[in-house]
Formats: structure tokens, sequence, C-alpha cells
């Protein structure tokens, strides 16, 4: 945990790099891997979530971020790809460079192998991707159990965190109108971004 706290910290805001001189955002290019390790525990639809936590961070930056899909890895400046479970962690996320700009590259670990609940594995891998997708925007951990950018490291009840979220679902769908940012998320969010100088 260390090693991925000395990560984040020493990872550079990518929004710092997507927006253009004139406060118009640019597109930031991201990619997400393909489900096609076994090991990895991903399915097809959490290509589907990775995107949808991307899209949560883009309505969240009142117009500052824009976000689109590139068609290989190479050209993204955020790439999320599936890791084999692994030492307790849900995620990592670590620095990159794309072409001279700042960028990140998210590990998604898939914990959720002996979960019966198709909506609450959804839950899970989704809140992961929102979480490490913000750490890729120069996020940092806080130590508030209502905000998706909270580090595990504080305590609190884990399977509640995932579980209250769940609640709020119905159907998959309902993920979608259901960002699982908090107001704090938000306002860290715009902090960050006014940050950025030119």
């Amino acid at each position: 945990m260390r090693r991925l706290l000395r990560n984040v910290s020493a990872l550079s805001l990518v929004a710092g790099t997507l927006l253009a001189a004139d406060k118009k955002p640019e597109d930031t290019p991201f990619w997400v891997a393909p489900c096609d390790n076994a090991k990895t525990g991903c399915r097809p639809g959490d290509l589907d979530l990775a995107r949808w936590a991307l899209e949560s961070w883009q309505a969240a930056s009142n117009g500052k971020l824009h976000f689109v899909e590139a068609k290989v890895p190479s050209q993204a400046l955020i790439r999320l790809v599936w890791a084999s479970p692994a030492g307790g962690l849900y995620g990592e996320t670590v620095p990159l460079e794309v072409n001279g700009r700042r960028g990140a590259q998210i590990f998604i670990v898939n914990t959720t192998q002996d979960v019966t609940d198709p909506l609450l594995r959804d839950t899970i891998v989704y809140l992961t991707c929102l979480h490490e997708s913000g750490h890729a925007l120069g996020l940092r951990h806080t130590d508030q159990f209502a905000d998706i950018m909270y580090s595990f490291q504080f305590g609190g009840d884990i399977p509640e965190y995932f579980g209250r979220y769940r609640r709020k679902l119905m159907k998959r769908d309902d993920i979608r109108k259901n960002s699982g940012l908090s107001p704090a998320d938000r306002q860290h969010l715009m902090e960050a971004l006014s940050l950025v100088t030119f």
C-alpha cells in the first residue's frame, strides 16, 4: 500500500494537461483493455463500467473534462487494464508519459470471484474504476467514508462501503444514474482543475 501511496503522490495531475489555454476542454483519450485474460476475472460488461466511471468524472467537471475513447493504448492518456488478483488491492494507478503529456495507467484488480449478487459484483468493479480514475485525475485519498476517494487504510465497514451503493440499484443501468461521487469528491475535482495554470 505504501508503494501505491507513493505512486499516487508522484502522479502529476493528468487534468493539468486536459485543458487548452482558452479553458475549453481538449479531448482526453482513454483506452480500456479488452477482457482477454480469464485470470483477471474481467467480464465483457466491465468495459462499460470503466467507461461509465469516466463519464461520471466528466459530468462532475462542469465541462472542463471531455473523454474520448482511443483505438489503441499508445494514443491514450488514461489506460485502464484488468489485473490478476494479488495482495488484496482493488486497484492501483501509476503515472506515465504519452507523447510528452502526463497520463496514467490504471490497474483494476477483480476481487469479486466469490460475489454471487451480480449487481454487487458490478458495484465493486464500477466503484474501483471510479476511485482509480480519480487518482488518474490527480485526486488523493480522503478519510471521509462518504467519498469515493476514501482510503480503506482508515478502516471503516468495507462491505457497507459497497453495500450502500448497491442498495441504490434495481438494475445494472442504474449505475449510470448514480455516479457514486460525494459532494466533497466533486469539490476536490473542481479544486484540482482550478489549479491548472497556463
